[in-house]
């Protein structure tokens, strides 16, 4: 590791303070402190879409990764923190949910913008998060009035209104749509209200669950047509949308009987489409079309190590929920660890291979314990088993040497690892930090090509707490659509704390050796990456669903997800 000592001019060229040497030496310098103001503090309100993570603006991902602290109008919106794109300064930064009133509904403007104010104390920068645009869709002309008001400046980042993204998302094609109007319903429709609705164009309402059937009867009632087609959406833009198919004149009694079936809450947000671009939306429905739109996938990984993954699920239409099934601990004893690593920084080895992010974690954390960086790696070579780990380590400022290019495995890796050689290479040993439960082929493989191996337990892998009591039951219950399993230490975790996966679940893997463990444990494997990579799985997984979508079209079925289908159990 290189040292920078600190440089100290030569006393010839520092140079002295601006004086006057006529100046009297016992003057008393002017006091600038009135001058200095304390910082105001600042509120930014960022739009953050319809539902869906992909579609925050720059804009937005800079201003959380600038907050120091964040206000958000429901828990839901915590999904936006977890999107790989999203960060925030540190990990302490607060996050405030501003929540519901008993009754159920919003916080009014000036309880909002107190929870604002609060957290602005000290000139801090609050970001404040809103669905859809805050303005369009928000509302948050008042709240931000009362920031004012309370002393603190405010800036707002536009974001993509769900008045616009939820028809699309609903296959509804508003540039054929005309006469266009958009109307946001207030807390009850009144008359004067009602008569925005007999517009004979076609209307896109942003309201409540539990007002869609008093609009559509003052929408009757001002002489909109019975006839007219309705489609009204929940959850839009998000992996649990789901809509519903009408006609204006049928449309109270069947939002209630949805409302009563699903257990809607009267107050959840819904946008209600009427008129005659509605018609046009079987060939452009789009986005509940995905492969995988609506299935519930179990990813048992930490959020952490699944990202990628259920980002890649997310891009299909799938609702993905990871149910962690190891837990990570330190060594029994760190006296391995520590010598490791002060022979890295005394340049003991010529390489230093990661095989997991977890191992990538392991060491960052014993270098941080003893006040070093990644400086400390300049002169070594890095290996990284896969895209994922390389990641981790470019986080981190490392920019590994190899990736392998093929196989992302310990196989793969040691077959395009380089053969040591007593010429270009001053030093023979290589760092391997792994798990205490890790297989001895990547050591075998570098030592057949004439390196000497130190691989040292750099954490322990130990069995994950069991999940939730309703997890476990709906894994036991068929109510999952597919699990995905990426080693087979997740299939025997996943057995042991929660039970096998019920026979109507779709079971991909992500190669042969995971493919055998679930055959031992009883599981019929239905889909095999077709290259061991947590992207190609979820890719692999797709195609499954895409060719079984075809075959109920070919039937002239309804097309089921294989929870709907869960009574007629396969065999295994």
């Amino acid at each position: 590791m290189t040292s920078t000592a600190r440089q100290t001019m030569p006393d010839s060229v520092q140079g002295t303070p601006d004086t006057d040497p006529s100046a009297d030496s016992q003057s008393t310098p002017p006091d600038h402190s009135s001058l200095s103001l304390p910082t105001r503090g600042r509120v930014i309100f960022v739009g953050t879409g319809p539902g869906d993570p992909d579609l925050l603006t720059l804009g937005a991902v800079a201003a959380i990764a600038d907050a120091d602290a964040l206000v958000l109008d429901h828990e839901d919106l915590r999904t936006i923190l977890e999107h790989p794109s999203v960060s925030t300064k540190n990990e302490d930064v607060p996050v405030t949910v501003v929540g519901r009133q008993p009754s159920g509904k919003l916080q009014p403007p000036s309880s909002r913008a107190r929870t604002v104010l609060k957290q602005s104390t000290g000139g801090r920068r609050v970001v404040r998060l809103i669905a859809g645009d805050p303005f369009l869709d928000g509302g948050i002309a008042d709240e931000a009035a009362a920031c004012v008001r309370g002393g603190i400046d405010f800036e707002v980042v536009p974001g993509v209104s769900s008045l616009t993204a939820v028809p699309e998302y609903a296959g509804i094609a508003m540039q054929n749509a005309a006469g266009i109007h958009f109307a946001a319903a207030p807390d009850r429709v009144t008359k004067a209200q009602s008569a925005q609705w007999s517009n004979s164009g076609t209307l896109v309402i942003s309201t409540k669950a539990g007002l869609v059937a008093e609009i559509a009867d003052a929408a009757l009632a001002n002489g909109r047509p019975g006839e007219d087609a309705v489609l009204v959406t929940f959850d839009g833009g998000t992996t649990l949308q789901n809509s519903l198919m009408s006609v204006l004149s049928e449309l109270a009694e069947d939002i209630t009987a949805a409302i009563a079936d699903s257990g809607t809450d009267p107050e959840d947000p819904v946008h209600v489409m009427v008129g005659p671009a509605v018609s046009a939306r079987d060939d452009l429905s789009w986005y509940e079309s995905k492969p995988l739109f609506g299935w519930r996938v179990l990813v048992p990984r930490t959020k952490e190590q699944a990202g990628p993954m259920t980002t890649r699920l997310r891009s299909y239409g799938a609702h993905s929920e990871e149910v962690p099934t190891i837990s990570v601990e330190p060594p029994r004893s760190p006296q391995q660890m520590d010598k490791a690593v002060r022979g890295l920084v005394e340049g003991r080895y010529e390489w230093v291979v990661f095989t997991s992010v977890n191992a990538v974690r392991a060491v960052r954390e014993r270098f941080e314990a003893y006040g070093l960086d990644a400086r400390a790696f300049s002169g070594l070579k890095v290996a990284a088993v896969g895209n994922t780990t390389g990641a981790a380590l470019q986080a981190w400022g490392i920019e590994p040497d190899l990736v392998p290019t093929g196989e992302h495995s310990a196989a793969g890796l040691a077959a395009e690892f380089p053969p040591y050689d007593d010429t270009l290479d001053p030093i023979n040993r290589v760092f391997l930090p792994r798990a205490d439960i890790a297989t001895e082929t990547l050591t075998a493989g570098l030592t057949k090509l004439g390196w000497e191996v130190e691989d040292v337990t750099a954490y322990r892998t130990v069995r994950a707490s069991p999940p939730p009591a309703e997890v476990r039951e709906a894994i036991k219950t068929g109510k999952f659509d597919a699990v995905v399993f990426t080693s087979s230490s997740t299939v025997r975790n996943l057995v042991g704390i929660a039970g096998k996966p019920h026979a109507s679940t779709v079971i991909a893997v992500i190669g042969p050796a995971t493919a055998q463990t679930c055959i031992e444990h009883g599981l019929s494997v239905d889909v095999m990456a077709s290259k061991p990579s947590a992207i190609e799985l979820a890719d692999g997984l797709a195609n499954f669903a895409a060719e079984r979508r075809d075959a109920f079209l070919a039937k002239d079925e309804p097309v089921l997800r294989p929870s709907e289908v869960r009574g007629k159990a396969r065999r295994r």
